[in-house]
């Protein structure tokens, strides 16, 4: 960033500033997401925007290297002496105020060294990268997360307590919490965020919300403003939010499932349909797909990061636990969506169901372009589609079929990722280290917690 930018840049937060304070905004929080999962924030007051867009505001690099406890790992590239600094600038072209905290706004950040270069460990300028280098080869990509939470009655540090009763899926349960859903419904309007539906979920006092599909680095802001959204609306109703990959170990746990598409830039046009591939797929859209599926044991050190993660990622638990993709299929890790006859041009995807909320979204996505990436690269094709539930057929026949279990255990995924070339490649020796050294903390952190421990341990964090 040079002098030029920065100028151009304080002049930008000056504008936007003027904007916000007739709103009856007084200050602006920066947020990032961490190597955990966990949003991590600096806030300035709206006098201060212009000098944190010129200048950025001061965080250590060591939170990079937290675990979800806030205790610190090291690494190579993060953790080790509390020393250093980096420089927290916001992005002034996602700044909203948030409906859900009148008199506050958003902003997510990139993240400095003081020179000016970009933090090698900053997630959206890696997910920036993907993109570029997705659209270089005359590629665009368009996603979008959907948002499961559990809500509780009680307060932070108790047990789960759900906060409706009905049954799944049951109008019983928005007659529950019909003032709440109004609420986070008109809180996500109020800040700028394109709802497409919303309605109770599986396990106990659970819901889902999914959002509009846009481009990657908007669709990981956009997850992020909707979990936190979520939360201070769940706060202002006395209830708390939980987004942890397992809230009860007895139901099933939250899903962040990504829903990804291919899109070739100079026409516009979705290469998830109108070919003859498989469920209708152009060749590229297969290979993009391909190379998803291929990587998948790799990918769920960034997409399913914490112990509690391999708690919800079990057989016939519609979190994908086989490494398989089928149409419609919601126990295949990668469900691939058709989309209503006459509409596929537009809403064929991909749906990654095996990842869940304590992932990094930035990174998560960043990890799925590269993947893809490397499958049109190669012209990867997919092995033959499973209809139906794959822990429902015999193991030989699974055998038979090439179809196999995701890792079961943080610890084999991590083994996956470190030893995956393209992912190293396209995200870097900075970023493979410091995930596998956080991942690992984790793992050392909760070696010795019984299932329990661990879903309690990982309640509320996320």
């Amino acid at each position: 960033m040079d002098l030029d930018d920065r100028t151009l840049q304080g002049a930008r937060a000056a504008a936007a500033a003027t904007r916000l304070a007739d709103q009856d905004v007084i200050a602006v929080i920066l947020v990032w997401v961490d190597t955990s999962g966990i949003a991590r924030v600096k806030a300035v007051p709206l006098a201060r925007l212009e000098h944190a867009a010129t200048w950025g505001v001061g965080v250590p690099p060591g939170l990079d290297a937290f675990l979800l406890d806030d205790s610190v790992v090291t690494g190579r590239y993060a953790g080790g002496a509390p020393v250093g600094d980096l420089r927290l600038h916001p992005d002034l072209d996602r700044l909203v105020p948030l409906a859900a905290l009148p008199g506050w706004a958003l902003a997510p950040a990139d993240r400095y060294a003081q020179d000016g270069a970009v933090h090698p460990l900053d997630s959206r300028s890696l997910l920036r990268r993907e993109m570029a280098r997705l659209s270089s080869q005359g590629w665009s990509a368009r996603a979008a997360f959907e948002m499961e939470w559990a809500v509780s009655k009680k307060g932070w540090g108790d047990d789960f307590t759900p906060a409706c009763n009905g049954p799944a899926y049951g109008m019983t349960r928005v007659s529950e919490l019909s003032d709440y859903l109004r609420d986070v419904l008109l809180a996500l309007e109020g800040s700028g965020v394109a709802v497409e539906q919303i309605h109770p979920e599986y396990a106990p006092g659970q819901y889902e919300l999914t959002v509009a599909a846009e481009d990657p680095l908007g669709a990981a802001d956009t997850a992020v403003l909707v979990r936190e959204t979520v939360r201070a609306t769940s706060l202002r109703h006395g209830l708390v939010a939980s987004f942890s990959p397992k809230t009860e170990l007895a139901s099933l746990g939250n899903g962040g499932h990504v829903h990804l598409s291919l899109w070739r830039r100079d026409t516009d046009t979705n290469a998830m349909a109108g070919g003859d591939g498989p469920s209708g797929m152009t060749p590229s859209g297969e290979a993009f797909a391909a190379g998803i599926l291929r990587h998948l044991p790799a990918l769920l050190a960034i997409g399913a990061p914490s112990m509690a993660s391999y708690l919800r990622l079990v057989p016939s638990g519609r979190a994908g636990a086989y490494a398989c993709w089928g149409p419609e299929n919601r126990e295949a890790a990668l469900r691939f969506i058709t989309g209503a006859h006459g509409e596929q041009h537009r809403a064929a995807n991909l749906e990654v169901k095996c990842f869940d909320p304590s992932a990094n979204p930035y990174l998560a996505l960043a990890a799925l372009l590269a993947a893809g990436r490397a499958g049109l690269d190669t012209r990867a094709t997919l092995p033959a589609p499973v209809t139906t539930d794959p822990a429902a057929l015999p193991t030989q026949e699974r055998d038979h079929a090439g179809i196999t279990p995701l890792p079961t255990t943080l610890s084999e995924s991590v083994e996956a990722f470190e030893a995956d070339p393209v992912l190293r490649q396209a995200l870097g020796d900075a970023v493979i280290d410091t995930v596998s050294v956080v991942r690992r903390g984790e793992i050392a952190l909760l070696d010795d917690a019984t299932p329990e421990q661990i879903t309690a341990t990982t309640r509320w964090r996320h």
